[in-house]
């Protein structure tokens, strides 16, 4: 029998315990938090199934930002949910109903077949099926309130989900990754700097928001629930300020994207080989060293530009 009040993580993607989503129930109603990709559903069904419950309860399908790691799925998991609604930040809502930019990003990223392979079908999201949420609004879930904080740094499209009933909150990739695999010698937490967005001061003060909730467990997209917020939090911050400082070299220097893109990553591995780590743990490592370091040395492109 199912709890009045519960959560349950869902491991949707193919490489184990990398991307989570979030299946919370409450007296007979249920809500997703982050849906990852199309690839992703049958898995996200699954977990109702596992529940005893059905596509009909769900209420909610919530993303904390439109990355596509997060949100891709949103439109197919949105056809099979017939009485769900798309909560989402403002921005993050535009590129769900018209995802016509998020896919043609990509593409030029990752190529037509590489995109398929990672994210499947995009689907629109109906305009009339979705809803933006200010800063501080809140929703209700079979009898809890839920609330969204507006956490830029990491995206200016992203927020965090207060869920006091259960003393949670999700918090997207505003407050790191912390993967399992790499717990091996005590708490391992990154900062994600990935592009386009990254901004270490609004980062850090959505660090401090987060850990100003309260709290007792953050559930992470990457990956699951954590409760020793402070500690997460202070090495997140570390590698905030050492974003930063790699940031301000990217800006006195005239080199190309590509080639500080590159030394940003030579800083990271550099940074990265005072931890003991595997090598399968740098295996794993490989994409956010390579999205991190792309992001920062984007972050100061702009930056030159504006």
């Amino acid at each position: 029998m199912l709890a009045a009040h519960a959560r349950y993580t869902i491991d949707c993607d193919v490489l184990p315990r990398f991307t989570a989503a979030y299946l919370r129930v409450a007296d007979g109603e249920c809500a997703f938090i982050e849906t990852h990709t199309a690839h992703a559903l049958p898995r996200l069904l699954g977990e109702l199934a596992l529940r005893g419950l059905c596509p009909d309860d769900v209420r909610w399908i919530v993303v904390t930002h439109a990355h596509l790691d997060h949100a891709a799925g949103a439109g197919t998991l949105l056809a099979h949910c017939p009485n769900a609604t798309v909560l989402a930040h403002p921005r993050a809502a535009v590129h769900l109903i018209d995802p016509t930019r998020l896919i043609a990003s990509a593409k030029l990223v990752y190529g037509e077949a590489r995109f398929s392979e990672l994210y499947g079908v995009l689907e629109p999201v109906p305009q009339a099926r979705i809803r933006a949420l200010d800063d501080g609004a809140s929703f209700d879930l079979g009898g809890a309130t839920l609330r969204v904080h507006y956490t830029a740094g990491h995206a200016k499209h992203h927020f965090v989900v207060d869920d006091p009933a259960l003393g949670t909150v999700y918090t997207g990739d505003a407050f790191g990754l912390v993967y399992p695999q790499l717990q091996h010698s005590g708490r391992f937490a990154l900062a994600s700097t990935s592009p386009i967005d990254f901004d270490p001061a609004e980062a850090r003060r959505s660090l401090e928001l987060i850990v100003g909730l309260g709290a007792r467990h953050a559930c992470l997209t990457h990956f699951d629930s954590i409760e020793d917020l402070r500690e997460v939090a202070s090495q997140v911050r570390a590698w905030l300020d050492r974003s930063e400082a790699w940031l301000e070299q990217c800006l006195l220097s005239d080199a190309s994207l590509e080639a500080q893109t590159e030394a940003v990553a030579a800083s990271y591995r550099a940074e990265l080989s005072r931890y003991p780590l595997s090598a399968e743990d740098w295996s794993l490592l490989q994409t956010d060293i390579a999205l991190n370091a792309q992001g920062i040395a984007v972050a100061a492109a702009r930056r030159r530009r504006a």
